[in-house]
């Protein structure tokens, strides 16, 4: 199977109505304060929204493109085994969902054997629709370009960066390089969502993005919102000869902007090629 821009469009589509199907419940549920459950650690919370949505959008999935692999973050590896594969994750920023912060989305990404052909961020609070195809990106069906800040002084970065994980590893050392970030750059946020982070640095509301612990259900869908819209999308960590969406971390800023100059390069050993 393989993917020209109609039959991407029509994959984003599908992503669309998929994602859209879970909205009344989502927006319903939120600020309800429901039951959280841990999966992980403390750090990882899940609640019923989270497996109810990725019920849902499997469902839809399913009906449109039977045979598919849907790969989510509650339910696993589920489908067939054919050569499309769908990334979802049903409540990327579940921490803020389940205590009424409204910074969450629903994040759909469709892959054809080793390309990403379309993908979806539905922020279900703003209904807000992000969309990407092999033809472009847009939000609510309007074309959107990632163009923002150029250097670190002008700029605002989203991060998760220190993770409980990052201070395990060193936590002196972890924390100096945050601490270069709030110096260097003119805003540091930490929003919790890397997939709506993402699409914001897509639309260009968000200039740069850094994570260092990921999964390819929270960015697959981003990944090619940053991309289509002109932006810069840098995999770190990955596997040689691996897919981008595979790699546990990530720079992504919006097109222009100095990266190899940038302190986030230098917090995430980033080193340009070439240089």
């Amino acid at each position: 199977m393989s993917a020209d821009v109609p039959a991407s469009r029509e994959l984003a589509g599908i992503a669309e109505l998929a994602a859209r199907a879970t909205g009344d419940r989502l927006r319903t549920a939120f600020r309800s304060r429901p039951e959280v459950d841990l999966k992980r650690d403390i750090h990882d919370p899940v609640t019923v929204h989270d497996r109810a949505a990725e019920e849902t959008i499997r469902e839809v999935l399913a009906e449109h493109t039977p045979g598919s692999a849907v790969v989510g973050e509650e339910g696993g590896v589920g489908g067939g085994d054919g050569d499309l594969r769908w990334f979802v994750d049903p409540i990327d920023g579940t921490a803020n969902f389940a205590v009424g912060l409204p910074f969450f989305c629903v994040s759909i990404g469709a892959a054809i054997g080793d390309e990403l052909v379309a993908g979806v961020v539905y922020d279900p609070v703003r209904e807000d629709m992000f969309t990407a195809s092999l033809d472009g990106a847009t939000c609510n069906g309007e074309p959107i370009r990632s163009r923002g800040a150029t250097r670190d002084e002008t700029a605002v970065v989203a991060t998760s960066y220190p993770s409980a994980y990052d201070l395990s590893l060193g936590r002196e050392e972890a924390l100096r390089r945050y601490g270069r970030m709030v110096d260097a750059f003119a805003t540091v946020r930490r929003p919790g969502s890397a997939a709506l982070t993402l699409a914001h640095v897509a639309a260009g509301w968000v200039d740069a993005a850094y994570d260092s612990s990921i999964n390819a259900w929270d960015i697959a869908a981003g990944l090619l919102l940053v991309r289509q819209a002109g932006g810069t999308y840098v995999p770190l960590r990955g596997e040689p000869g691996g897919h981008d969406w595979e790699a546990p971390g990530y720079l992504a800023c919006v097109g222009g902007f100095d990266l190899a100059g940038s302190v986030i390069a230098e917090v995430a050993d980033y080193k340009p090629a070439g240089s």
